[in-house]
């Protein structure tokens, strides 16, 4: 059954809100950005097996590009994770998600040149309000080092990484499962992960019970309500869509890190986080009003 455009909009900012946990649970841990990201995917493939042995006739059903396509769409997710969670060792929080932020940018440019998308100009004047929003929320502790120039170049990596990914998942999602897409780019993600810590000699296993059960809550609740939900909903909405709600997570963070980690919240993080609000409101509307207007005119 299709969700309503206010049953995309709902589930929309749920996703945001698990995503904005993951930064809490992030800073609550000590391991290693490469041991999160394979635990958080690892542990999110092993929640959704009985989901994927009901479905298990859609695994056989794939074609071998099928197969070639999910495994980019993994390894994509991989760098994602690898890099921009590894940017915060060496830039500042600041610039890790403004260079996240990105996305909708790159999605947009990604989707046009390889669907032939096209976005009405009111849409645009949302991303970017959305953008300048963002900015105000984690803006304010820049710093210009070399060791911070390549956190940023991390985090843009990163930024390009998930555009690839959700594009292709956008593709993908059409005839294949969210389940069955999901859980074959979870395990291709974990695989490359786990490969890059065997390789640089990264310990998998031996953290102490409080760090599995961050590992647990970032598969939970980022991951299941975050990553799944959204590969879900790339089958009824754009990737771009999507992208543009996440970047209501910077206020989520903001918030929760006030009430969980006693962090501060200043005045110009507030107005940022309602322009932000506004912004993201702005353009889905003018994105769903869009569509519409072109169903009307094909049905003329």
């Amino acid at each position: 059954m299709n969700p309503s455009r206010a049953g995309v909009f709902l589930l929309l900012a749920l996703g945001v809100v698990a995503f904005s946990f993951s930064g809490i649970f992030i800073k609550w841990s000590s391991a290693p950005a490469s041991v999160l990201a394979t635990h958080r995917l690892s542990l999110t493939a092993l929640l959704m097996l009985p989901w994927v042995w009901r479905e298990r006739a859609g695994l056989t059903g794939l074609t071998g590009k099928d197969w070639v396509r999910l495994s980019l769409s993994g390894f994509f997710l991989s760098l994602h994770f690898l890099f921009w969670m590894s940017s915060f060792h060496y830039t500042s929080v600041a610039s890790a998600m403004i260079f996240l932020n990105l996305t909708p940018l790159l999605v947009a440019a990604g989707a046009f040149l390889m669907f032939k998308e096209k976005y009405p100009a009111r849409a645009f004047w949302g991303m970017g309000l959305a953008l300048v929003g963002t900015g105000l929320v984690v803006g304010g502790d820049f710093t210009w080092t070399l060791t911070a120039l390549w956190g940023d170049v991390l985090s843009f990596l990163g930024a390009v990484a998930v555009a690839i990914h959700m594009l292709l998942g956008q593709n993908l999602r059409q005839r294949i499962s969210s389940t069955v897409y999901s859980f074959v780019v979870f395990v291709v993600a974990t695989l490359v992960l786990a490969g890059y810590n065997v390789v640089f000699g990264v310990p998998l296993f031996s953290y102490p019970a409080e760090e599995w059960g961050i590992f647990f809550l970032l598969a939970a609740v980022p991951t299941v309500f975050g990553h799944l939900l959204f590969n879900w909903l790339l089958k009824f909405t754009k990737a771009v869509t999507i992208q543009m709600a996440v970047l209501g997570e910077p206020v989520g963070t903001v918030l929760l890190a006030a009430w969980l980690l006693d962090e501060a919240v200043i005045w110009s993080q507030l107005v940022g986080g309602l322009l932000s609000i506004v912004g993201i409101v702005w353009f889905i509307r003018a994105q769903a009003r869009s569509e519409e207007d072109g169903k009307v005119q094909t049905a003329a």
